[in-house]
């Protein structure tokens, strides 16, 4: 007697259910309503494939064995069948690691049944088609090539006479797929004396062979299965693989790493000075974007230009630049500001600059800063290096454009990141050692993503998650701690705990403050005017340098120079000549050049000569000299001043145009209120809405990896409850479903309905259960175990016993009541 996949669930303890759960998290979404429900969930072909994703090379060859080893009558396999097939190449495996192997098979259900009886889950022959890379048996495709491979001497004559071309088109088939694709009409005999015309085969050195598909065809090593497609027999491939066994070379191991280990701190060094980089290119960024933020293209994302613009603005090539730009996004440092509708003929236009986030990030530690922006770039779903490329429509793909998300983009970063944390610290594999691991690990999931994750370890080491090519130790921790956070979301969904162990530092912040250098907080005033700050400056004086310095070079140390404009644009934001000689005097670990005081008194001195206001616009001074010298340049002859006083100039142009011709001329105006006062202040910056970061789960899309145990059983317990509950709609009192069968029929007789409605009343009165047989909308005949709760209206509300949850019924569909005893 043949077990279904649901009676063998039902069989399972509930410790083992919830087991599979754990390891197929996509089952409980939605929580299946009984067994059977999860029974058909389980063989789904959308589920099998994600749980063959999975699965490592090693454990897919073992499923394969087991697929070759099933018996012809009913499909079974055993442990036993599968080892001797694994262990029959050259090099076998350990029977316990084949075991082992067979045991993730099982807890997987992808093999159920009993341990001599075995069999595979459904879908997983549609989704691999061809086990092993071996084709169809030979009594499958044709029957003299069947007969061929039944004598196993004529067979293996027939492999010898093959000439050299047709022998690597079948060592290229036998190693998988086993199919292949000819051109039409390749398959057919040559005309009648045109064998002449044919060229000798090169390969063979001989006599003309003509096609070695159709040689290969007519010696029946080959079928054709369609007009331009052949099939490998599995007998031949079989055949052809007697030196590396049947199921190809086996691997239980991963493939080795030969780079040799580096130097701990070495890496750590390389990698720490490129986060400091980071950090401070993507500082230089968002202030470019606030001084000149960057429209919107109208389908989306920043246009090439800008993105050029951004690129030479901060001294760098564009694929960093838009990787900066993506990250930034994701951090939730960059946004949209929507602008006017009167802006554009089509109601309005959107720029993108900094939010309001960002000062509070300009605020915090580098170590901060840098972990934000990794633990963005390690969670968003955006892939940076598709910027610059062309999509489907040969369109090119700008930055924060839609074509560039990516939903596997999260996982591809996590998978590259721990084959590097698995390795041991501070080692550096190749990107070819890297690919082959990730092949070995999940052969389906990351074929086709080589130039993913190529560019994965090219991002890690721009951002400074690596070092010297090997994973940092800051790096690790960061990688524990994303999947950390997803763990616990299984266990938080609200995130509470994290709100909470939101005002520490994490491990990731701590080990990076102790490889970077500490913050300063002084300068080195030089006699030239530059200004030297000996490490990262702390965020007050970076503040400060701001205000008074033009900045000339960056890095670890820094350089900044005090120049007239510089002096002046401080003068400007608030500051007195008093309040720059205290702070040079407090910042300064060497002696004040008297150059510097004197250029700030001068520039002081000049500074409000010129009063600005609006009439148009006026120019005011008590001095008259200055106002004549004014009136006299040309450069500020545009302007078209009148003289209305001996101390008053006039414009029709407004202060701001004033203000900026007259500072450009080298003068220091300053601009004036109604009442003659100076008004001093900072320019006014602008800020896109804040945004929340895209730091959510990474692994997995429906946010299901990682249930807790507690969750798991619950879930467990509601399938139960539901089978429970199904078993028991199957033994309703055969009233109840009568008076179904007669509802179809016709209206319920008066004296029925009075009688049901007697039943529910006092049910509603006991707090009992009640078998309730009723007709929905769609005139399905229903039966439910019930809880009435309440009647009237011409309503009655109960409480499903199955589901444990609230439903209302109309009491004229309702065809019998009988309470359960």
């Amino acid at each position: 007697m043949t077990t279904s996949l649901a009676d063998h669930l039902r069989a399972l303890p509930d410790e083992a259910l919830a087991a599979l759960l754990q390891l197929r998290p996509d089952l409980v979404v939605p929580v299946p309503a009984d067994v059977a429900a999860l029974a058909l969930r389980v063989e789904s072909r959308v589920s099998v494939a994600r749980a063959l994703d999975g699965l490592d090379q090693f454990t897919l060859q073992i499923l394969d064995a087991a697929r070759l080893t099933r018996h012809p009558s009913d499909g079974t396999t055993s442990p036993d069948a599968v080892l001797a097939l694994a262990t029959a190449g050259p090099h076998p495996p350990e029977p316990a690691t084949v075991r082992g192997a067979v045991d993730r098979l099982r807890a997987r259900f992808l093999l159920y049944g009993p341990e001599q009886a075995l069999r595979i889950t459904g879908s997983v022959d549609e989704l691999a088609p061809y086990p092993a890379g071996l084709g169809r048996p030979a009594e499958e495709l044709d029957l003299r090539a069947a007969a061929l491979c039944a004598d196993a001497a004529k067979l293996r004559r027939t492999l010898l006479a093959a000439p050299p071309s047709a022998r690597a088109v079948l060592d290229r088939l036998a190693a998988g797929p086993p199919v292949g694709s000819v051109p039409p009409g390749s398959l057919r005999a040559p005309a009648l004396g045109a064998e002449d015309d044919l060229p000798p085969d090169p390969t063979n050195g001989g006599p003309a062979t003509g096609s070695p598909v159709r040689w290969l065809v007519e010696a029946r090593l080959l079928v054709a299965v369609s007009a331009g497609t052949v099939e490998l027999p599995r007998e031949v491939g079989l055949l052809l693989r007697r030196d590396t066994g049947p199921l190809g070379p086996l691997r239980a191991d991963p493939p080795p790493v030969d780079a040799p280990p580096r130097e701990a701190k070495a890496v750590d060094s390389a990698g720490v000075g490129q986060t400091m980089e980071v950090v401070r290119h993507t500082e230089a960024l968002l202030e470019a974007l606030t001084a000149e933020p960057a429209p919107v293209l109208r389908s989306g994302g920043i246009g090439v230009r800008d993105l050029r613009r951004l690129a030479r603005s901060v001294t760098l090539d564009e694929p960093t630049t838009a990787l900066l730009v993506e990250v930034a996004y994701a951090a939730g440092l960059l946004g949209e500001l929507e602008l006017p509708a009167a802006a554009s003929r089509y109601g309005g236009e959107q720029q993108v600059l900094p939010t309001g986030a960002y000062e509070v990030w300009r605020a915090v530690s580098p170590a901060h800063r840098w972990e934000q922006l990794a633990r963005a770039w390690l969670t968003m779903s955006r892939q940076a290096g598709l910027v610059g490329q062309r999509d489907d429509r040969d369109r090119p793909i700008s930055a924060l454009s839609p074509e560039a998300e990516r939903a596997g983009a999260p996982a591809a970063r996590r998978a590259v990141l721990e084959v590097l944390a698995e390795l041991e610290p501070a080692t550096a594999p190749t990107a070819e050692e890297v690919q082959a691991l990730l092949d070995w690990r999940a052969p389906r999931r990351s074929r086709g993503r080589e130039a993913a994750h190529r560019e994965v370890l090219t991002e890690a080491a721009r951002l400074g998650v690596t070092g010297l090519g090997a994973l940092t130790s800051y790096g690790r921790l960061l990688l524990a701690d994303v999947t950390a956070t997803d763990e616990r979301g299984g266990d938080d969904p609200l995130g509470l705990r994290a709100d909470a162990e939101g005002g520490d530092p994490s491990s990731t912040v701590r080990a990076l403050d102790a490889l970077l250098p500490a913050p300063v907080d002084h300068f080195l005033v030089q006699a030239d005017l530059s200004v030297v700050v000996p490490g990262p400056p702390d965020p007050t004086l970076a503040a400060e340098l701001e205000a008074v310095g033009e900045p000339e070079s960056a890095g670890a140390a820094s350089v900044y120079r005090v120049t007239t404009a510089s002096v002046r644009r401080a003068l400007d934001s608030g500051y007195t000549a008093d309040d720059l000689h205290e702070l040079f005097r407090r910042r300064s670990r060497t002696p004040i050049p008297q150059g510097l005081t004197y250029l700030v008194d001068d520039v002081a001195r000049q500074h409000g000569g010129l009063r600005v206001g609006s009439a148009g616009g006026y120019v005011r001074s008590d001095d008259e000299a200055l106002l004549a010298e004014v009136l006299a340049d040309r450069r500020l002859t545009p302007l078209a001043f009148r003289r209305l006083a001996p101390t008053v100039l006039c414009t029709s142009y407004q202060v701001g145009r004033m203000l900026t011709a007259l500072r450009d001329a080298g003068y220091a105006p300053v601009p004036e209120d109604a009442s003659g006062t100076m008004v001093l202040a900072r320019p006014r910056v602008r800020r896109a809405p804040t945004r929340t970061p895209s730091t959510g789960r990474t692994h997995d899309p429906l946010g299901t990896s990682r249930l807790a145990l507690p969750r798991l059983m619950g879930v467990v317990e509601q399938i139960r409850r539901g089978e429970a509950a199904a078993r028991a709609a199957r033994r309703a009192p055969a009233v109840v479903r009568g008076g179904a069968a007669r509802a179809a029929a016709g209206p319920l007789p008066a004296h029925g309905h009075t009688e049901a409605l007697a039943v529910l009343q006092q049910a509603v009165r006991d707090k009992a259960l009640v078998w309730v047989g009723y007709v929905d909308a769609h005139g399905a005949t229903l039966s439910r175990l019930l809880r009435p709760v309440s009647i009237g209206a011409g309503y009655l509300r109960a409480e499903d016993e199955r589901t444990e949850m609230l439903h209302t019924f109309a009491l004229h569909r309702i065809t019998a009541a009988v309470r359960q005893e």
